[in-house]
Parts: C-alpha cells; structure tokens; sequence
C-alpha cells in the first residue's frame, strides 16, 4: 500500500511511515478484510465510509507541512467513522481528539481502536459541526465530512498560523487547505476533486 500511495504522490516519510504501522484490516467488516489494503473507500455502516488510504495520507500530509514540532502539535479530527484516520493521525501528533456525531459509529471506533493502545487519542461523541468548544485552539483541524462552508465554530478553535483540511462543496466537492494568519485572517486554495460524505449537524 504504501509503494502504491508514494506513486500516487504521497511524498512524506512520517506519513507513509504512519500509514504502514496502522493495520487497515482492523477497521473494516470482517467480509471486506481480504480488500483492506486496496485504494477504495468502503461502507462502515450508517451511510459512513472509511476513506481511501490515499485520501487519508494526502489530508495528514497537508496538516503535517504546517507544524514544524508535529510531537508536540494538538490535532483535532473531525467525524471519527471507524476510528483508521485517527490512529494514523495518532502515529504522528503529540495529542489528537477525534469527534462523531453517531453514536455507533464512535463505540465502533472506540472498539477497533483498543488493541492499538493509543494514549495520546481522545474520542469524543458529539456534534462535530461545533468543533469541540471550551478546548485551546489546535495547531491543526482536518474534517472527513463535506459542507457548503467551513463551519464557524471550526476556524475558531484554530491557531493563528496553523491550517484545516477539509473537503468542501454540495454535489461536486473540493479538497481545501484554508490558512489562518498570525492576525486570524483565512485564505483558502483548492487542492484536488474530493468525495466526501456530507457533513450533518446534530447527534444520532
């Protein structure tokens, strides 16, 4: 898998590092195990899907370009599905929280998550359209769930300096990387044609 994403573009180490060191088979059904490692997104159940390994690794490759000490570096993930971009994330940031709006999504994710030991990972069940209120901003945000717009509450609890990752758009959708300047100023650029389910507020 990883020979294939360093061909798709994929360039960092640490993230393709991170990306051999997490077994994918652990977070897709048991009938789908013999398929896990292909580049294809796959059903979770609920509507959800686990991301293709290419879409993870390129989202945490653009998170990873903007923090200089990632050991150190708060992440906060946005829609925890199954619980796999999470425990790559967790591969190479000093603290992530990950947040699902579903709640058998994110008992899933805490189940295949728990024979990894991952102390430095923080599951969250609620709504993640609002973030995670109440926390110190994160040195970097990265959603796996397409809205119209970035949602406020987002670009909020993010640090000056620092960027999100997240796809964009209603029908046709764009992978975006949106910069917030040491004055808290957002600038976007549009990296490639993504497709992402869509972000939902509320809890279910």
């Amino acid at each position: 898998m990883t020979e294939r994403l360093r061909q798709q573009g994929i360039r960092e180490p640490r993230v393709l590092q991170a990306m051999a060191t997490v077994p994918r088979h652990l977070f897709v059904d048991a009938a789908l195990a013999s398929r896990a490692y292909e580049d294809s997104a796959m059903p979770i159940g609920h509507g959800q899907t686990i991301s293709r390994p290419y879409i993870v690794a390129r989202c945490v490759e653009l998170l990873l370009e903007a923090i200089a000490q990632p050991q150190s570096a708060s992440v906060l993930e946005i829609g925890t599905g199954c619980g796999y971009a999470a425990a790559v994330l967790a591969q190479l940031f000093g603290t992530v929280v990950t947040v699902e709006r579903l709640r058998p999504l994110h008992e899933l994710a805490r189940a295949n998550l728990r024979p990894l030991r991952l102390p430095n990972l923080r599951l969250v069940f609620g709504d993640g359209s609002l973030g995670i209120p109440g926390q110190p901003p994160f040195d970097g945000i990265v959603a796996a769930a397409a809205g119209a717009e970035l949602p406020p509450a987002w670009l909020a609890q993010l640090r000056n300096e620092r960027r999100l990752v997240a796809p964009l758009g209603v029908g046709a959708q764009r992978l975006v990387v949106a910069h917030k300047d040491a004055a808290g100023r957002i600038s976007q650029r549009t990296v490639e044609a993504v497709r992402f389910v869509p972000l939902k507020p509320g809890t279910g």
